[in-house]
């Protein structure tokens, strides 16, 4: 079993929680970080001195196994133990392409959303939200989401026609994108394949989460 701590409202554990989805792994999760707690504990920190979610141990691999924190590592640990291609090439100029945008998804895409974007709007108050840097920094994520859109009018997926790790670091974004109440640019392609992903079950359960919970902390 691979035990898994983080709220299923935080993305990087949706991240986590998806990939080990689609990779079929045994798993079993608990809540920690802001109103759960867990994270500020002695045992969690003896995990992950960071505090941070998701931190998980894989006990497939063992008795005396690390814990893993940092949802990018994490993912990439599960896809090099456990993926096959096409999700994780064997090759390896193949699996840099699928690994550079996934990295290009954590810290292009993601970076540029949740601090900039998704925080402001769950937590103000219409009324003290900044509507001018918040229409910036949609303009600055929305130009990063021009260029899935881009590969995207040739490819099912980030990279190709077939679910990779890319996929996993990229999309899992996107459901807060479309559910948040902004105004959003027309990008056809992005669209269509969002709604390929919401068909798939293992997005809809671990990604596709309401997250009113995370409007009064």
């Amino acid at each position: 079993m691979i035990k898994v701590w983080g709220r299923a409202s935080s993305a990087n554990v949706q991240c986590v929680m998806w990939c080990l989805a689609e990779l079929d792994l045994p798993f079993e999760r608990f809540d920690a970080g802001l109103m759960y707690g867990v994270n500020n504990t002695d045992d969690y920190l003896s995990m992950n001195p960071n505090g941070t979610v998701p931190t998980i141990v894989d006990g497939l691999a063992g008795d005396n196994t690390e814990p893993l924190w940092e949802s990018g590592a994490i993912v990439r640990y599960l896809a090099s133990a456990y993926g096959e291609d096409p999700f994780w090439p064997s090759d390896l100029l193949r699996r840099a392409n699928v690994d550079r945008w996934a990295e290009w998804g954590k810290v292009s895409v993601q970076t540029n959303f949740n601090g900039p974007i998704f925080w402001p709007v769950v937590r103000s108050p219409a009324s003290g939200l900044d509507r001018e840097q918040l229409k910036k920094s949609i303009t600055l994520f929305e130009n990063k989401l021009a260029i899935a859109d881009s590969r995207l009018a040739n490819h099912t997926y980030l990279v190709g026609d077939d679910l990779t790790l890319a996929d996993i670091q990229f999309g899992h974004i996107l459901y807060r994108y479309f559910a948040l109440e902004i105004d959003r640019r027309s990008l056809t392609n992005v669209s269509r394949y969002y709604q390929t992903l919401c068909a798939m079950p293992a997005y809809q359960q671990h990604v596709m989460i309401n997250f009113d919970e995370l409007r009064s902390v």
